[in-house]
């Protein structure tokens, strides 16, 4: 059941928990959001929104057998793929956060990459980035730099509202993190 206009009113700053693999298993990858929607936090679901093509892109990448809905975040944490946000709360659009919020956000994603160990961190949303890490030109793809013990690799945000982003070029930035993710997984 869709939510209602007061559920979504009602939902501003909820939080939305993480979804991660179980530990001591393999983390290939971590996908960091900027922050959740009214709808994920009405739902408890993150990317919860239609439109939103986070799930149409992670099966198209390849990364998931069959396209997943936000109700099935859990089956994520098995094939070692979790998901977090920059800033934890719920707003209706990300630029109700401020440049303080999306800073604390990337030092609480520091202490949960350095406590999980993913082998790559995913960032959807290289405005968000920009900011929160003080790298005002930062670019969409694999950074030469690392996140703690994390490979670091830059995305597109899967927003609808992501116009220079179509979603077969979104789903081929995907599936070149999907590869070398793959490939360190066989390498370990």
């Amino acid at each position: 059941m869709r939510p209602t206009k007061a559920d979504l009113e009602a939902a501003r700053d909820r939080l939305v928990p993480d979804v991660l693999p179980p530990e001591g298993t393999f983390f290939r990858v971590l996908f960091c959001g900027i922050n959740p929607g009214l709808y994920s936090g009405a739902t408890g679901r993150h990317f919860a929104r239609p439109g939103n093509r986070f799930w149409p892109t992670l099966h198209r990448s390849g990364f998931t057998d069959r396209q997943f809905s936000p109700a099935e975040q859990h089956l994520l944490a098995g094939l070692g793929l979790g998901i977090t946000n920059l800033a934890p709360r719920t707003t209706a659009r990300a630029d109700e956060l401020t440049a303080e919020e999306l800073r604390e956000g990337g030092r609480r994603l520091a202490e949960l990459v350095e406590r999980r160990r993913p082998a790559y961190l995913a960032v959807a949303g290289v405005t968000a980035y920009r900011t929160a890490f003080g790298k005002p030109h930062t670019q969409i793809g694999p950074q030469d730099e690392t996140f703690g013990p994390a490979r670091l690799w830059v995305l597109p945000n899967p927003s609808g509202l992501n116009a220079s982003w179509p979603i077969d070029r979104m789903a081929a930035e995907f599936a070149r993190l999907r590869e070398a993710a793959d490939a360190l997984k066989e390498d370990g």
